[in-house]
């Protein structure tokens, strides 16, 4: 299920969204991510007044809005979809925040203190081009926060079970690392997000299916069942340890302030 049309997904699901999440864990994200989880890992990656942040694949930008408005920071935008960056840049009024409409790698040109990578680094075949690209847009001391859905690459069975296997590319922890360091990044800091997400996902699969009627008017019945098809497996493979997720912080440079 492909959303480089964005408005009509976000229309039909961001009723069923909002009441998956608990009071206030709701800020517009299309993840599995609550918004403490969004503000503890901008906070660690030292997100703050005069701190240049690039969100890449920031879809609608729920968590940019918040980090912004909240943390306070320059903030860029970067997606591929035209439409998610429109409904980004309208719902950002009367905030410093700037989007742009690109395919990632490459980044944009410049230096960044903080680059964000949210529920998406799974998307990516050649994971290793993207942190040499991360890395290469780092300030020196620059850090790279980002989730990650970790595990062994999806088998032949699996993909053919999976809506959109094509942007299913599971990475394990110690592969990723590998990456990071040979980019020059340290992990400062993770943290295994897989229980808190494997609730979320079966909170939104029971709010997609308690919906599916008004959902399937807006995008049509396959749509809908590749939603949900795709939601049940993340519950299945978070529940049995298949996939987990992490959040992460690398560090630019060989001296970062913490190690894990």
């Amino acid at each position: 299920m492909r959303q480089d049309t964005r408005a009509p997904f976000e229309g039909a699901l961001s009723r069923a969204r909002e009441s998956a999440f608990a009071p206030g864990d709701y800020v517009g994200q299309e993840s599995f991510m609550r918004a403490p989880e969004i503000r503890a890992l901008a906070g660690r990656a030292g997100v703050g007044p005069g701190v240049s942040v690039l969100d890449l694949c920031c879809g609608v930008a729920g968590p940019g809005r918040v980090v912004t408005r909240e943390l306070g920071c320059d903030y860029l935008g970067v997606d591929r979809s035209a439409d998610a960056v429109e409904i980004a840049s309208a719902r950002a009024r009367g905030l410093p925040c700037r989007f742009a409409v690109a395919e990632v790698p490459p980044l944009p040109a410049g230096t960044y203190d903080v680059v964000l990578l949210l529920e998406t680094m799974l998307a990516f075949r050649d994971r290793e081009a993207l942190v040499a690209a991360v890395a290469a847009a780092l300030a020196p001391g620059g850090r790279f926060a980002f989730t990650l859905e970790e595990g062994r690459p999806l088998t032949g069975p699996e993909r053919a079970r999976m809506p959109d296997a094509d942007t299913v590319w599971l990475t394990p922890l110690d592969e990723m690392r590998g990456m990071l360091a040979r980019s020059g990044l340290t992990v400062t800091w993770q943290e295994d997000c897989t229980r808190a997400h494997r609730a979320v996902a079966a909170a939104l699969l029971e709010a997609y299916a308690a919906d599916a009627h008004a959902i399937a008017a807006a995008i049509g019945r396959r749509a809908l069942d590749e939603l949900l098809t795709a939601h049940r497996i993340w519950v299945e493979w978070l529940s049995t340890g298949r996939a987990r997720k992490f959040a992460l912080v690398a560090r630019s440079g060989s001296d970062p302030e913490r190690r894990p």
